[in-house]
């Protein structure tokens, strides 16, 4: 494993086209906390894992937000949207409705203008029609799983990279079907106790990657991890 900076070339693989994972996970392994709901949608003490994201001027700004820290967790979270062309993410990351989707329907988290600003692909069983929001934002609804998902958002990507947004469970069947090029871990010191766990049941997935990062920032660790060749 290496240790590099942020503005270091050799940190960057060459141009093309990736399948990103971008987490934030607790000392024990969770990416949320238990009893997750439209009061807690990161579960019970899940929030904590995003502190240090919110805390960086970088993430504020995305959100419309002023001040925010500079350093290292800065240059991490604005890492995490450059070159994205596209997200992928589950239901349970959209919204905390489950079923058909009703009258209203949900329509996100994050209001009129979601910090996306390119097209979202939202894995359901239910059929709905496009949600089209402010700033470049689109939510298309995928009944077709994560391959259909995934060829729809490399072809609207461009050359962009494609983000798999989570929730733990998207997250864990795009790994389980080697379909994640890079990842990029952000570990909080907090412990959860309970809640969603990223590797659970990936067994297999330790050998599929290798880290190629690891570097501390003001409130988290930095891992980021690439597929080996031939996996």
């Amino acid at each position: 494993m290496r240790q590099v900076h942020l503005n270091d070339p050799s940190a960057s693989d060459p141009i093309m086209q990736k399948v990103r994972l971008g987490l934030s996970v607790s000392l024990d392994g969770f990416v949320a906390g238990p009893s997750q709901s439209e009061d807690t949608p990161l579960g019970v003490g899940g929030e904590r894992l995003h502190e240090w994201a919110f805390a960086t001027r970088s993430m504020r700004a995305l959100h419309g937000m002023e001040g925010g820290e500079e350093g290292t967790d800065d240059l991490w979270a604005a890492r995490h949207d450059e070159q994205v062309g596209a997200t992928i993410m589950g239901r349970n990351m959209f919204g905390p409705t489950r079923g058909p989707w009703g009258h209203p329907a949900w329509g996100g988290w994050w209001g009129a203008d979601p910090p996306f600003h390119h097209p979202v692909f939202v894995l359901t069983h239910h059929a709905r029609a496009s949600l089209e929001l402010g700033g470049g934002t689109t939510f298309h609804f995928v009944t077709g799983g994560i391959h259909e998902a995934l060829q729809r958002a490399r072809d609207a990507a461009g050359a962009a990279d494609v983000r798999i947004g989570g929730g733990a469970r998207t997250a864990r069947q795009f790994l389980e079907a080697a379909l994640i090029d890079e990842i990029h871990l952000a570990i909080v010191p907090v412990l959860l106790g309970s809640g969603e766990r990223l590797f659970e049941t990936l067994p297999e997935v330790g050998g599929h990657y290798e880290s190629v990062e690891a570097i501390g920032g003001e409130r988290a660790l930095h891992v980021r991890l690439i597929r080996r060749v031939g996996r």
